[in-house]
């Protein structure tokens, strides 16, 4: 649609037609897709699934808490540097979107998880050019987003959650359920490093939908 009214602007400037016909062709708005979600008994089952007894679940662990409990995009999570983290203080600062740098508040579960893998596993990947980087890969370097997301999914199979589980899905999931829970979305939106809160918005949109189908579900006649 945009080439066929840049072509005829083009023709209705060299004359070569008398009126510029695509002038008020509509363009077309791409279909708006809800963000998929885990309920929240689905990511306890997720987080609760993991063998924290077993190599590397100390850090599998810690790494998908740290996504659910603050929402963090997988490129935040993976330069996540052992400075940025506060724990006393319960934030993280991460560097989001245009560069731009937020302080996110980091729950209990995920504190407690962190300073079990900081303090048992992490130190056992430690190499002579090992960085600061928060998560470390078991050769001693920062993991890369692709690995990231294959300790999620492989977790995921292994919960035995059947939806498609991914490390966005638990950025969607946190910010649904803090909406749910009687959240800001000006906080959300803060949160998440949103620079513009009609991108927050959607999920408002996520929640109704959800509210409509326990109503589906429950209500006698629904």
């Amino acid at each position: 649609m945009v080439a066929i009214k840049v072509f005829f602007r083009f023709l209705h400037l060299r004359k070569q037609v008398p009126k510029d016909v695509a002038e008020l062709l509509p363009l077309p708005r791409g279909e708006h897709y809800l963000p998929e979600t885990l309920n929240e008994s689905q990511v306890e089952q997720l987080l609760e699934s993991i063998p924290i007894d077993q190599p590397l679940g100390l850090r599998d662990r810690a790494l998908i808490e740290l996504l659910y409990a603050s929402g963090l995009r997988i490129s935040e999570l993976v330069h996540a540097r052992l400075e940025h983290l506060y724990l006393e203080e319960k934030v993280i600062r991460v560097t989001g979107k245009g560069n731009k740098t937020r302080l996110v508040p980091v729950g209990k579960s995920a504190r407690d998880a962190i300073a079990a893998y900081l303090d048992r596993e992490r130190p056992k990947y430690v190499k002579r050019r090992t960085g600061s980087e928060l998560f470390l890969s078991v050769r001693g370097g920062k993991l890369t987003p692709q690995r990231c997301w294959q300790i999620v999914k492989a977790r995921a199979q292994f919960s035995g959650l059947e939806e498609n589980v991914y490390p966005h899905l638990l950025r969607h999931s946190f910010a649904t359920h803090l909406l749910s829970n009687g959240a800001d979305l000006r906080m959300i939106q803060e949160m998440l490093g949103h620079a513009d809160i009609s991108t927050t918005q959607i999920y408002t949109h996520v929640d109704q939908a959800r509210l409509k189908s326990v109503h589906r579900k429950f209500h006698p006649r629904g």
